[in-house]
């Protein structure tokens, strides 16, 4: 046994590597993800990527509160660990279903469709992923998704969409949390804003505060647009 070869580039015994693995893993992931848009053509998905600590759960806990009482709300949350955020979800009065990933760092389709099967969608309007927590693997997969949304913390830094660009790429919004930070942390909204735009030019983007609240009415109003374009696509489908 050679014990220099590096962990990353240890196989299996009985193992064989294969050229293309990940185009065909990708194909295979948006071949359910296309199933999925099939199985709930009438609710509006949003795809929640982030780092983790940039404030997800808590932003889908104020928009639970915020629009609980115009739309139908559910949320599939992703883990490599535990129920918590899912416990959060439901304390504010969410239908929400932990989908515990094991240690994997992302959400794949197939994992989506298993949930579908555990959870109530009866006359949901707009159903959330939040996804687990990491800028690279999650940019990826296709949920099924109807849009993606990056949460980009204040506390971060500026930086990411170039660092990180297919997450950005990939996404319709890019939201600015913890904006009640700006005053005290290196952070430009506008030089984010620029970067993701070069990577992203159709890329919109809002600033928010979920604890004093500051975007959240623009937040909404982009959440409440989305579903009533995806009601009026199905209703003449």
């Amino acid at each position: 046994m050679n014990t220099n070869t590096p962990k990353s580039n240890q196989m299996p015994v009985g193992s064989v590597q294969c050229e293309n693995t990940t185009l065909n893993l990708l194909k295979a992931n948006d071949f359910v993800a296309k199933a999925i848009r099939e199985r709930i053509p009438n609710i509006c998905v949003i795809n929640i990527c982030s780092s983790p600590g940039s404030g997800k759960t808590t932003l889908m806990q104020e928009t639970g509160k915020r629009l609980g009482k115009e739309l139908n709300i559910a949320v599939l949350v992703g883990d490599p660990e535990t129920e918590r955020d899912a416990v959060r979800m439901r304390d504010v009065g969410i239908n929400a279903l932990q989908i515990v990933t094991g240690g994997m760092c992302h959400i794949e389709a197939q994992m989506i469709l298993q949930a579908l099967d555990h959870i109530d969608l009866t006359g949901v309007d707009l159903l959330f992923i939040e996804n687990v927590g990491n800028l690279v693997c999650p940019a990826a997969f296709d949920l099924g998704e109807d849009f993606r949304v990056t949460v980009l913390a204040a506390t971060e830094g500026d930086d990411k969409p170039k660092k990180y660009p297919r997450m950005f790429l990939t996404s319709e919004l890019m939201v600015v949390s913890k904006a009640d930070l700006l005053p005290y942390v290196p952070f430009s909204v506008e030089a984010a804003a620029k970067d993701a735009r070069e990577v992203n030019p159709n890329l919109e983007v809002i600033s928010i505060s979920s604890i004093h609240g500051e975007g959240m009415d623009a937040w909404c109003d982009w959440l409440k647009t989305k579903v009533a374009e995806k009601k009026a696509i199905a209703a003449h489908s």
